[in-house]
């Protein structure tokens, strides 16, 4: 299975969440691949400073890279893309190549906003690919806040799925990105860690119906 995660508008934690939900795979033994498509390169870098990454981080940042990262995911269980903002180009390459495409927002109109952008893209796409997934994942978010439980109400009104699991802006997530490291890692907040393991778990029960639909739908047109 295929996953990206894609907002136009950087600074959501796309390549926070895109990390430790890899980690959180291979962590229950899924073979994990991570592209870094995005040209700043943040997954990448993140994986320059370890000796060795419990997945495998390529880096695959161009206009055409559906072709390649489809070849590339025929090798391992999850394929996870952190796609890069400000690229429509790139970014559509990455919705082609995804069973699952996730947007973290924040609680904060420009993110929602940016979003637009990627949900007209799905919706172009699911033309040529009908089984194509699309939820939101809120980011970032400041503990029980009342713009957290807005954003979440302004994203329910697409129609598409708002993933249960809310990933909080806390400061262990940045402290482990930092220092090359997982949540998981680094053990500081278990919190920060059971939040991970629930977007996770949702992410791969999402994908096992998204399976199950296709395969219903190339039995319906072999009959």
């Amino acid at each position: 299975m295929i996953i990206s995660f894609i907002n136009q508008k950087g600074g959501v934690g796309k390549t926070t969440i895109a990390i430790n939900v890899a980690s959180a795979l291979a962590q229950q033994g899924f073979k994990t691949l991570l592209i870094d498509a995005d040209k700043q390169g943040s997954s990448s870098t993140w994986a320059s400073l370890r000796e060795e990454t419990p997945f495998q981080v390529v880096s695959l940042a161009r206009e055409n890279m559906a072709k390649d990262a489809l070849s590339l995911a025929t090798e391992y269980d999850f394929t996870l893309i952190d796609a890069p903002p400000h690229a429509e180009a790139i970014s559509r390459s990455c919705i082609i190549a995804s069973d699952l495409v996730v947007m973290p927002i924040e609680p904060s109109g420009l993110s929602t906003w940016a979003s637009d952008v990627t949900v007209q893209q799905v919706e172009q796409a699911r033309e040529y690919k009908e089984t194509l997934k699309c939820g939101f994942v809120v980011s970032r978010k400041i503990g029980k806040t009342v713009i957290g439980r807005q954003v979440r109400e302004m994203v329910e009104n697409t129609g598409m799925r708002v993933f249960d699991a809310d990933i909080e802006n806390r400061v262990a997530f940045a402290e482990s990105m930092t220092m090359g490291q997982t949540i998981f890692e680094w053990g500081a907040d278990k919190k920060a860690m059971a939040e991970i393991e629930t977007l996770t778990k949702e992410l791969v029960n999402y994908g096992k119906e998204e399976l199950s639909e296709r395969t219903e739908t190339e039995k319906l047109s072999i009959a």
